[in-house]
């Protein structure tokens, strides 16, 4: 959002509501203010509490838009609404579209995610008992988000797969993709071929999201296990790290291993390029999820080749030629193991991925994607 924000202002006055993490403060307030007209934040409710919980069973609403109701909000739209004229709203995610009163301003909704389909997989994996309440709060989640769909005036994919789901419900889906910002994140000159010291294998997130922590436990449990004892014995030049970042790591995932090759780093660099820079390879084995990884996007842009499922390359690269699928868990251990062992395979990743981002996923053109977006609504915008 800053970087479509940030591209946008020279065409557009902004006003930016939004809800606020107790880790951001004035820094990222006045960050934002170079850009927009305005800037108003709203605390951001915790979503994990026994009122969420009941307020969700006893109601039509799923836990994810409960979580995310709030008078303050509501509120403060509302009097800038009465205060002053827009051409259209902006709303990014659905799960928010409950807190904007009733109004005739084009609503323009992009959606991160199809949520209930995140939620949907995590599900299928869980006991028998919490599986049937979770789906039914899926089908509320469903429900709600495919009734929205039809009430905005342009509704906006980030991935051409969630278009093809959200097509069932309207035809007019556009897209506009995630981005990287292909000056920040640049290739590192010892990227063009494999380091022969210690090797490290990335594995980046937040670990509040259902995605990262089903896929940091399928890595300890079994990827990385299995890694070890089919090859890194066989290395030499320092071995391999399995080096997983984000911040305030949970104790139950530290308590997955006690394997002193896996490095759990909650004090990486502020910078996520630098992080990128000391990496190997990035892996993102992604079960649950949806929408267009950013760290894909970050990891590709830096010339680190990326290993990931069907389902983690929402941005359709090229199999073997600009990103690496594996679909299961010996597969992953197979190609980790045959970019190592091939430099030629290797650079010829890092160099496609960067080449595939430069052309197709730099923030100006996604912001000209959208710009197009926001023109089919308002003609003059």
């Amino acid at each position: 959002m800053y970087n479509l924000i940030k591209e946008l202002s020279s065409e557009h006055k902004i006003t930016l509501i939004c809800e606020k993490r107790d880790s951001q403060g004035e820094v990222e307030i006045n960050e934002l203010k170079k850009f927009c007209k305005k800037v108003i934040t709203v605390p951001r409710k915790k979503q994990w509490t026994i009122a969420n919980i009941l307020k969700t069973g006893l109601s039509f609403s799923s836990f994810l838009v409960t979580g995310h109701t709030s008078r303050m909000m509501k509120k403060e739209i509302q009097r800038e609404l009465n205060e002053s004229q827009f051409d259209l709203i902006h709303v990014e995610t659905s799960y928010v579209m409950q807190n904007i009163p009733e109004i005739e301003i084009p609503l323009v909704l992009v959606e991160h995610n199809i949520e209930y389909l995140v939620y949907k997989r995590f599900a299928d994996n869980v006991p028998l008992l919490l599986r049937l309440l979770l789906y039914l709060d899926i089908l509320k989640l469903k429900s709600w988000e495919e009734n929205i769909w039809k009430r905005v005036a342009k509704l906006v994919a980030v991935s051409e797969n969630e278009k093809k789901i959200m097509e069932k419900i309207r035809k007019d889906v556009a897209l506009v993709s995630n981005g990287v910002d292909i000056n920040k994140f640049k290739v590192r000159s010892q990227k063009s071929e494999v380091r022969s010291s210690e090797k490290k294998i990335l594995f980046i997130g937040e670990f509040k999201w259902v995605q990262n922590r089903d896929a940091i436990e399928w890595i300890v449990k079994e990827i990385w296990p299995k890694l070890r004892e089919e090859f890194i014995p066989s290395m030499t030049d320092g071995g391999m790290k399995l080096w997983v970042v984000g911040r305030n790591i949970p104790q139950s995932i530290r308590k997955l291993t006690n394997d002193k090759s896996i490095v759990f780093d909650d004090e990486a660099p502020k910078e996520t390029e630098k992080i990128y820079e000391a990496a190997d390879l990035l892996l993102a084995p992604i079960r649950v999820g949806g929408g267009t990884s950013f760290k894909i996007l970050e990891a590709m842009a830096s010339g680190v080749p990326v290993i990931t499922t069907p389902l983690g390359n929402a941005i359709n690269a090229k199999e073997n030629l600009e990103i690496v699928i594996a679909n299961d868990l010996d597969g992953f251990v197979q190609k980790i193991r045959e970019l190592f062992a091939n430099k030629e395979f290797y650079g010829a990743i890092s160099k496609n991925g960067r080449h595939l981002v430069e052309e197709k996923y730099n923030w100006q053109k996604i912001s000209q994607d959208l710009n197009s977006v926001y023109s089919s609504v308002v003609p003059y915008a």
